[in-house]
C-alpha cells in the first residue's frame, strides 16, 4: 500500500504524534471533506499501526461497536466488535461524526477516554484493559445542523483536537493536481469556483464545497468529461435539491470556467 496522500495544513502532525505518544483521545474538528479521515489514514500510514474505521450515524449503537452474541450452527458465541478488537490489538478506532451515532455509543467510550482505558463489556460482564499501543480518534462537524448534533462540553474534553478548515486557494490547487494530475489552470479555475461558493452565505447551504468534490471534479474532467458538466455532477448537485438554487450555481460556474 502506498503512502495515503496528504497536504499538512498546520500543526497538525506533530499534535498528534505527541497525543499518540501519550496515548490521549485526538479529537478532529471541521467541515466535511476538509481532509480529517484522509489525515487519520495518513497517521497510521506513518505509525505502522492499524486502523479501524467507524462511520456512524443515527442508528449506530455501542452494541455495534462492543460485540454481540450470534448463533452459530448449534451454539450461542460471543463476536467481538471494532471497539473491542482495537482495544485488544492496539489498533487506532476512528469514529468517523461521533456526533451523529447514538448517546450510548458515548457512554461506553467514556471509561477509555481517560485513565482508565479500560472497555467494560456488560453481556459479558466483564472489563478489558486496552492495549499499550491502543488509541480513540474521532471526527466531528461542529457547523453541522448547529444546536441538532452538538458534542457534549464533557465529552469533549476528554479529547485533546485540532481544528480542520478548508485549506487556502494556492494549497488546494496544489492538492488538486497532486491527487488527479490535472492541468493547474483548470485547478485553479475549480478552487476558485469552489472559494465563490463558499462566500455565499446567503444561499443557506448546510454544507458548502469542500475539497473533496473539486477533486472528484477534477477527476472527471481529466478523464475527458466536459468542463462544466463535471463541475455541474460533481460539486453543484452535491450540494442541495433547491432547483432555484441549483440553476444560479451552474449559471455562476458556467462563467468562471
Amino acid at each position: 500500500m502506498s503512502i495515503p496522500y496528504y497536504h499538512t495544513i498546520g500543526k497538525e502532525i506533530q499534535a498528534f504524534e505527541h497525543a499518540y505518544t501519550c496515548k490521549i483521545p485526538f479529537l478532529l474538528k471541521g467541515p466535511t471533506g476538509t481532509g480529517k479521515s484522509r489525515f487519520i489514514e495518513r497517521m497510521a500510514y506513518v505509525l505502522n499501526t492499524k486502523l479501524i474505521t467507524i462511520s456512524c450515524h443515527e442508528e449506530t449503537s455501542s452494541t455495534d461497536l462492543i460485540g454481540r452474541f450470534i448463533i452459530k450452527g448449534a451454539e450461542t458465541i460471543w463476536l467481538d466488535g471494532p471497539l473491542t478488537t482495537a482495544v485488544k490489538e492496539g489498533s487506532i478506532l476512528y469514529l468517523d461524526e461521533i456526533a451523529e451515532a447514538r448517546p450510548d455509543v458515548i457512554v461506553a467510550i467514556h471509561s477509555l477516554t481517560d485513565h482508565r482505558r479500560e472497555l467494560f463489556i456488560d453481556k459479558l460482564g466483564q472489563t478489558i484493559k486496552a492495549h499499550k499501543d491502543f488509541m480513540l480518534v474521532a471526527s466531528f462537524n461542529p457547523g453541522y445542523q448547529r444546536g441538532f448534533k452538538e458534542l457534549k462540553p464533557s465529552t469533549r474534553q476528554r479529547f485533546v483536537a485540532f481544528s480542520f478548515a478548508y485549506p487556502a486557494a494556492k494549497v488546494e490547487v496544489e492538492i488538486l493536481e497532486s491527487e488527479t494530475q490535472i492541468d493547474v489552470s483548470i485547478a485553479k479555475k475549480l478552487v476558485n469556483i469552489g472559494t465563490k461558493i463558499r462566500n455565499l452565505t446567503e444561499l443557506g447551504l448546510t454544507e458548502t464545497v469542500s475539497t473533496r468534490l473539486l477533486v472528484d471534479a477534477a477527476k472527471l474532467i481529466h478523464t475527458g468529461l466536459p468542463k462544466r458538466l463535471a463541475v455541474h455532477v460533481a460539486v453543484i448537485e452535491p450540494l442541495t435539491d433547491d432547483l432555484e438554487v441549483i440553476q444560479a450555481l451552474k449559471d455562476l460556474s458556467d462563467l468562471m470556467i
